[in-house]
Parts: C-alpha cells; structure tokens; sequence
C-alpha cells in the first residue's frame, strides 16, 4: 500500500478575479480542507506546502493571451519537482489546491518520468484555447488544452516537453449534458467525455472501473486524476466560481473517485476550486473533504 502525502498548492493565478479590486478566494481550499482534519482522516504524510506567486494581472488586457502566465510557468516548473519527488519515491500525493492551473504542475511532472494519462472530473474540459475561442486568458479553463499542446509556448512547451498529455491519454467525467458545443469538439478528437447524464445512465462505479483498466496498458506508466468540486450540483456545492445546474451529486461523485484513485496505475490526485469566501459557514468544504476521505477510505 502506498503512503498518501498530501501537499499544499494555493495558487489562484489562473482564475479571473471575481469582482474588481479583488483575488479568487480559492487559494484557501487547502486550509480549509486541513481545518477538517484531512491529513489525518486520510492516514496521510505530511507533504507541506507550495507557494505560489503574488496575485497580480497588472495591465493586462484582453487579446494579451494568459493572464499571469510568466507566474503561472514559474510555479507549475516548482509544483511539478515537488510532485515528481513524490511519485519516484513510490507516493501518492495528494494535492489540494487551488484553481485548476495547477493540474499543469502533475502534467509536467509525469512528462518529465514518463507516459501517463488523466482522468478529469470537472464539469466542463478546461479545453479553452486560441482554435475554439477569443477569450483567452484564464488558464484556469484552459488547462487541459495547455496540457495537450494548444496555446502559447510559454506554458505549453516548458523544458521542451509539449505535450504533456497525448489526447488519447485524456478521459472526462461529469462534462454537463448541455456542453454541446465541448462535447462535440472533444469527440472529433477522439477524447472519451462522460457526462452526468452517462454516469447515471451506465453506473459510476462501472464507468470508473472500466476507465481505470484503459489505463492499464503497456504504452501508459499510470494516470493522474483531476478533481474539480464544480463537478458537483450547486445544491451541495455552492461554492465555485462556476456553478453550472444539473451536476453530480455526493455519493455519485464517491462512487465514481474510488475505482480511479484506488486503482494501482493511479499516481496522484489533486481536487480543485473551492472557494471558502462563497461557504460562511463551511459546510460545502466539510462535505468536499468527506467525499475525498471517503474515496481513498479501505473497503
């Protein structure tokens, strides 16, 4: 059994900030997350922290690519040695972040040792890039795109190891059923999308199974799973800068994690995106770490 040690990335850098004069509040997810006893629920080492440059957009402006980017390259290159250490030591870190720029910190990592895939489970593919849209800016919704080769060089050719992710390596997991226009791109690139309505319709326990055994291939040294808490209905998870209707519920989202982060070819997970400003009395965070204690607790 590998040793979880679970590691601190507070950055906010790829978010948009959510009013002016302000920073995205979920650079506090991960103290939240510890303020429930997370380390310990989960039996876990203690891997410390990584910290993230200043917040600070200066003057950019539309049309001047990623916002942060110089910032966002610089922590993804520390994140990604931290990681790295982890997973050639033989643990399984466990990062809490964060906005989701920092999934480019396990993607770099893994490029840099071998081969691996993702398993994303995000209410939306972070797939924005210069071919589909003209917002650029955020890598926070970019991510995956940035991962797989599309965007500027700057944050997708770091060490001379683009892509860090091949787009057959990539999976996603609850994508709302309405993302038609995502959906539809992600499909003519022959990566595998699941959305809630699917889950539902198959089982996330057997979808979850099935992905994990995909990965499990002689080309593939293992996969990294992403977990964005937007994923889930904004009837339990409030909490996000982006609250889209009609998402998965708790024990859906369980049952769906614990195939993919008990399986043995998983090498890390990071969870994402909550924002303790929008959750004054905590609850949505108490009932984020239950479900992350809850997928990696023993059978």
């Amino acid at each position: 059994m590998r040793n979880l040690v679970v590691l601190d990335a507070p950055s906010n850098l790829g978010l948009r900030p959510p009013a002016p004069g302000t920073v995205p509040g979920c650079y506090k997810l991960a103290g939240a997350l510890r303020e429930q006893r997370i380390v310990r629920r989960l039996h876990a080492l203690e891997g410390g922290v990584v910290v993230p440059p200043r917040y600070d957009r200066g003057d950019w402006q539309e049309g001047d690519g990623v916002f942060n980017a110089a910032a966002i390259a610089a922590y993804t290159r520390k994140l990604a040695h931290r990681i790295e250490g982890h997973v050639r030591a033989g643990e399984l870190p466990v990062v809490l972040g964060g906005d989701c720029s920092i999934q480019l910190g396990a993607s770099l990592a893994l490029r840099r040792i071998g081969r691996y895939g993702l398993a994303a489970v995000d209410a939306s593919p972070d797939f924005r890039h210069p071919g589909n849209s003209d917002r650029i800016g955020a890598a926070g919704g970019e991510e995956v795109a940035l991962a797989t080769g599309r965007g500027q060089e700057d944050l997708t050719d770091m060490e001379g190891l683009k892509p860090y992710l091949r787009d057959e390596d990539v999976r996603f997991f609850g994508i709302r059923d309405y993302f038609e226009d995502e959906r539809a791109e992600l499909a003519a690139l022959k990566i595998p999308t699941v959305t809630v309505g699917d889950v539902r319709e198959w089982g996330p326990a057997d979808l979850a199974q099935v992905t994990a055994q995909t990965f499990e291939v002689p080309d593939l040294d293992g996969f990294w799973v992403h977990l964005d808490a937007d994923v889930l209905d904004p009837s339990v998870m409030p909490a996000v800068d982006s609250p889209d209707p009609d998402g998965l519920l708790p024990d859906e989202l369980i049952a769906l994690l614990r195939p993919l982060v008990r399986s043995p070819s998983c090498v890390g997970f990071n969870v994402t995106i909550y924002d303790p400003d929008l959750d004054p009395d905590g609850t949505a965070g108490a009932l984020l770490a239950d479900i992350v204690v809850a997928a990696f607790a023993k059978a």
